[in-house]
């Protein structure tokens, strides 16, 4: 019996316009390799599907736990928006990963019509819209063997609905393989030039225990003033940009938490 051919009707000029960035994006993001690459990539191909303020990357290990968090915007750099959303123990882009986790995977819509009856996705909102962020949208990887990711994309000029979701979706593969041969480039770059001094042993120790720098400066005595200072240092030591990745560069680096400790103590004595 002849098989019969199934006529399906060709898309029309409003949706192959649609689609048209969609694929250019898709297409420029098989070259990604360099975070400034991603970062020019966020600001044009991608905006051009889904328009957005800030794009927070999270890259996480096979236990969970985030390995790298980039905060991509178009603007001057912000500290205090990237300490916001990018902190590990605290940010705005971990907890919207938890929040996203507990749901059914899918892609997570976060504005006010989405948050009714739901407190933690109601005080996400809220936290967002202290920082000039007012809807957003955000989509992940599962567990994988070689770590899992998840994006987050801020300060959308409307409320995300089904087709910008469905958009992400259909990028997120593509999101996912750029990130993690990022991450495989800086861990592969240049060791550090000298070693860590016994204080900076010290504040990464407790950086990797996810304190704050107040907090950590209140355990070693020192003001967070100072605590913040030692961190610049140390970023610019390890070729990082914020405390997630100078978690995971020292990792990559072979800095395990007993070798820091090490190093902090043998300074005191």
């Amino acid at each position: 019996m002849p098989v019969q051919s199934v006529d399906h009707p060709a898309p029309s000029l409003t949706e192959q316009a649609r689609q048209l960035p969609l694929l250019h994006a898709l297409a420029d993001a098989l070259d990604l390799r360099e975070l400034h690459q991603l970062r020019r990539w966020a600001q044009g191909p991608l905006q051009a599907v889904l328009p957005h303020a800030v794009l927070a990357c999270i890259r996480l290990g096979s236990d969970g736990e985030p390995l790298r968090i980039e905060c991509l915007h178009g603007g001057a750099a912000m500290p205090a928006l990237t300490d916001a959303l990018c902190d590990p123990a605290r940010g705005l882009a971990m907890d919207a990963q938890r929040l996203w986790r507990r749901q059914d995977d899918a892609p997570l819509l976060l504005h006010h019509g989405s948050v009714d009856h739901h407190y933690e996705a109601a005080q996400l909102l809220r936290r967002l819209a202290a920082l000039g962020l007012h809807d957003a949208l955000a989509h992940g990887t599962p567990t994988l063997p070689g770590g899992s990711t998840f994006f987050l994309l801020c300060g959308l000029p409307r409320p995300p609905e089904a087709r910008e979701a469905g958009d992400l979706r259909v990028l997120l593969p593509a999101l996912h393989l750029a990130l993690q041969r990022i991450c495989v480039s800086g861990a592969q770059r240049a060791p550090v030039t000298r070693a860590l001094s016994p204080r900076e042993a010290e504040v990464l120790h407790w950086l990797r225990a996810g304190k704050s720098n107040d907090e950590i400066g209140q355990i070693l005595g020192i003001s967070g003033l100072t605590v913040k200072n030692h961190l610049q240092r140390l970023y610019k030591l390890l070729g990082v940009s914020n405390r997630a990745h100078a978690v995971a560069r020292s990792d990559a680096l072979a800095l395990s938490a007993t070798a820091i400790q090490s190093i902090s103590k043998s300074g005191r004595n």
